[in-house]
């Protein structure tokens, strides 16, 4: 009988899975290596066959809640340029679904981990780099086309977003009554009429 062909990188997808489960039930604490292992079927300490340790385990469910809302980016997007890019990434990446709920809380533990481990605040600051440089390539090309023509810098432009978009995530999971779909909606119509008007 030859011997049982192990998918690792499925085992590790699996893993996430779990990691993220149990992020979304009980916060950043009740995703301990132990109930990782128990949730996904592995003898206590197996988990390191597939990761060196729970931040690399964390990391990897903070990758998914990134893939998750780079294809919501991506379908929103499309071949819009500009403005409307740059609307388009603002509506998507606001937390007004479940699903962008759900990696919300995932981000949110991330973030918790990140403040205390150097790699895991490498990992997220390359990735709010390039969330920046894609918001400032659009508010450039918004500025050429003659669509925004705020006299604010597109620097406090990018600023203005990403507190924003940071800020409803953490309300929207803390205090879900104080950052309804609605208001984040009105807030982000009132920062696109008054970048656009002339």
């Amino acid at each position: 009988m030859s011997p049982k062909v192990i998918d690792h990188d499925q085992r590790r997808r699996d893993i996430i899975d779990v990691t993220w489960g149990l992020i979304v039930k009980g916060g950043i604490e009740a995703a301990t290596m132990r109930e990782i292992a128990a949730e996904a079927g592995f003898a206590n300490g197996a988990l390191k066959h597939y990761f060196p340790g729970k931040d690399e385990i964390i990391q990897g469910a903070y990758e998914r809640a990134l893939a998750m809302m780079g294809e919501h980016v991506t379908e929103a997007v499309g071949d819009k340029r500009g403005l409307e890019a740059l609307k388009a990434v603002c509506y998507a990446t606001a937390p007004t679904d479940e699903d962008a709920v759900t990696a919300g809380r995932v981000l949110l533990s991330f973030w918790e981990r990140a403040v205390s481990n150097d790699d895991l605040h490498a990992a997220y600051m390359r990735h709010l780099e390039s969330w920046r440089g894609g918001l400032a390539q659009y508010i450039a090309e918004g500025r050429a086309d003659g669509d925004i023509v705020t006299p604010h810098s597109d620097e406090q432009l990018v600023d203005e977003i990403v507190l924003m978009n940071a800020g409803s995530t953490i309300m929207r999971v803390i205090a879900p009554d104080r950052s309804t779909v609605e208001l984040q909606n009105a807030h982000l119509d009132a920062f696109f009429e008054r970048i656009s008007r002339s």
